[in-house]
Order: C-alpha cells, then structure tokens, then sequence
C-alpha cells in the first residue's frame, strides 16, 4: 500500500487556477506525491517526467497491476475509479491493445481526416450562422455542438437518434455531473450505441461504424461484439469532450491577447500555430489516471514501487519552465514551434489527434472571419472553471459578437 505519510499534494477539481496549482505541484520535484480523489498518487507535473511516465514499459494502463488497497481508496462513482474500470483499448495493454486500435488507426490516417474538411467547415459555417445577437455562450453555441456533431456524423448514427445520443452524452460527458445521473447517461448511451450498431449491420453506411464492423467481418480485426460497442463509446466520448476544451481555452487565449489575434489577422501566424500554441499553453485535458508501476522503477531520480499510481499532468508539462524557457507561462504565437505531450505519447498517443487539430483550425477560422469584433462578454479572471479532474477549461465563455463581417 502507498505510503500515506508523505506530505501528499491534494488535486482540487473546482481549483479556480489550475496553472498556479501546476506551478506548486512543480516545485514539488518531477513525480509529486498527491492525492486525487481520495486516492494516492505520484503526479507527473515536469515535462521530462511526463515524456518518461508516457513510455515507460514498466508503467501501464491496465488497473489489475494497482495496488488494491489503494484501488480501494477510490469511490466507486469517481472519475479515477471509472476510468480504471474502462474496459476499451484505452487501458489496454500488449497485444490486446494493438489488437484493439489497429482497425482505428486505419480509419484515422490524414488522408481521410483531411477528406473530412469540407464536411466540417460546412457543420462550423451552420453552427455560426445559429449564433444570435447579443451575449452568448460560446463554450455551449459553439465549441460543444461543433465536435458532437463531427463525430456523430462521422461515426454514422442515424439522424432520428441523435437527439437522444446529444441529451446522455451531454450527461454522461459533463464534469461535475452527479455520479447518478452520469452512471444513468453512460447505461443509455451504451444502450443506444448498441442499437446504432444492429442498424449498421443491417444497413451498412458510408461511416466509421460500418468500416469496422466491415474488418470484424473480414476478419481484418480482431473485435467481439463487446470490444465494437466500447470502442465507439470511447470514440464519441473523447472524440468530443477534449476539442470542447480545445476550441474553449485557443478563443479565450486569442481575445485574452490580442496583440496575438493581430498576428494571425496578418498572416504572420496561422490558425494551425494557434492550435499547437494552445495544446502547449492551456492543454485541454488537466490530468489524465493512470499508470501502474508493474515493478519498482525510479523516474527522474524518484522511486515508485510497484503497484503504485501514476497521474498524467498534460497541463503542467505544457508550462515547465525547465523544458520550455523563459516563455513557458506566455501565450506566444510568434515563439519557435516546440514540440508538446498534449495529445500523449508513445503507444497511447492520441489516435484522433489530426481530427482534433483540423476541427480546431477550421472551426477558429470560421468564428473569427465571421465576427471579426468578437469580445469577452466578463474579465478573463472572472471566466468560471470548469469542475473536472480531467479537464482544463472554463465551464462558460461568455462574449459579445459584434458587427458580422459575412
């Protein structure tokens, strides 16, 4: 059982700044020890740390090699011990893991996410054309409804369901939801997604669903039916929530500083740059459970033992000083490009991380050539966050519209 004795950090989900938060952590050494959720944990707050912990063959995903005394620390309703429960290749290991993700990564290779452009510039153009006059909600008009509709679309649920789809994810997807309503939502959504699945057996389409279920049939992929209906779970949950907090934070940072909105209204920086500067700056996800040492190893000159946890920290990486220089903390357009873990690394990198860069790129470009004069509608310091372990965003963002150029 991990040692409870050492002066352990607490991670706050509703923590009003989680960069100063970060920042603390840092100072702590590269593996903090913490607590999360009532559960101990080393975090992986500096960039190196992060990079090591992300590819470390000793470190997995799969929650059999945690330390069940500690396991047990964790509320069953919790985010920590759901996510350790998933059963998706997002835990997978070894060969079940490569079994499990390699149908995906032909379904996601950049010739076919760029073939999704037109299609996802036409669902941005509609999106901003529903935008009405007057203060509006940008994280809920926009940057929620663009990626939902993306993936929906792309994974080929029939139209007559995707209201019902829309009201479960939205629950079962919301940070700070009631454990009850969230275990409702996911339930239905599992039963929903279970019969998008015997129509597309039944009615093969144009869409992922029916790629994969194509391979299973094949035998191009090794997939039981409970291994299909999980994936395209995963798929719709975290094909969307993170592109939420993605278009939420890149908005609020360019009208947060406008001398930078200014260098890409020039041409001098482009909307791709903003996108990478963003996912290093204010990454959208906060912290991400967790790695299990299958074996004592030492990180950074700090020893974890086995069965013990490893947090994930995309956000703080993002900022480290020791890493990223002097402009660690500055939102810099016109800094060299550096590389970032927002996305992960290693066998779990991100498989929908050109999805997520061109839906970003596209849908920014959209908004801005559209409302040239858009304005926060409140201070960026009265934005407010938004109450996740998962997520690093602002739960609304408010703004003016101004004059329409188009």
């Amino acid at each position: 059982m991990t040692n409870f004795a050492l002066d352990r950090h607490p991670i706050d989900p509703a923590s009003p700044d989680v960069h100063a938060d970060n920042e603390r952590l840092r100072r702590a050494g590269p593996l903090a020890p913490v607590v999360v959720e009532g559960v101990p944990a080393w975090a992986a707050v500096r960039y190196d740390a992060l990079e090591a912990a992300l590819t470390h063959p000793d470190l997995s995903r799969d929650a059999r090699h945690w330390d069940p005394a500690d396991r047990a620390a964790a509320c069953p309703q919790s985010t920590i011990a759901r996510m350790a429960a998933d059963t998706s290749f997002l835990n997978a290991e070894g060969d079940r893991h490569r079994r499990l993700r390699a149908p995906l990564a032909r379904a996601f290779t950049p010739r076919r996410v760029e073939a999704l452009r037109t299609r996802v510039t036409e669902i941005a153009a509609g999106l901003v054309d529903e935008l009405a006059p007057g203060p509006v909600d940008l994280r809920a008009r926009y940057a929620y409804p663009l990626p939902r509709d993306v993936i929906l679309e792309l994974l080929g649920v029939p139209v007559p369901m995707r209201a019902d789809v829309h009201q479960n994810l939205e629950v079962a997807a919301r940070a700070g939801g009631t454990p009850g309503a969230v275990t409702a939502a996911r339930a239905r959504l599992h039963e929903l997604l279970g019969e998008v699945l015997r129509q597309r057996r039944g009615t093969p389409g144009e869409d992922l669903i029916t790629d994969l279920i194509a391979a299973q049939r094949r035998g191009d992929a090794e997939l039981t039916a409970e291994d299909l209906l999980d994936t395209v779970e995963l798929l719709l949950i975290a094909g969307h929530v993170t592109i939420v907090n993605l278009l939420t934070n890149a908005v609020r940072a360019l009208l947060a500083h406008p001398g930078q909105l200014a260098l890409v209204r020039s041409g001098e920086s482009s909307w791709s740059q903003v996108v990478e500067e963003c996912l290093r700056w204010d990454a959208p996800t906060a912290y991400l459970p967790m790695r299990y040492a299958t074996r004592d190893l030492e990180i950074e000159g700090v020893v974890v033992r086995k069965g013990e946890a490893v947090l994930a920290c995309y956000a703080s990486a993002g900022r480290d000083p020791e890493h990223y220089g002097p402009r660690a903390g500055r939102f810099d357009l016109a800094a060299p490009a550096e590389n970032h873990l927002s996305f992960g690394h290693g066998r779990h990198f991100c498989l929908g991380a050109s999805l997520a860069r061109l839906e970003s790129e596209v849908a920014l470009r959209e908004l801005f050539e559209t409302y040239p004069h858009l304005s926060l509608a409140v201070p960026p310091d009265r934005l407010p966050p938004l109450v996740s372990v998962l997520g690093n965003s602002v739960s609304a963002l408010p703004v003016e519209l101004g004059e329409r150029a188009r």
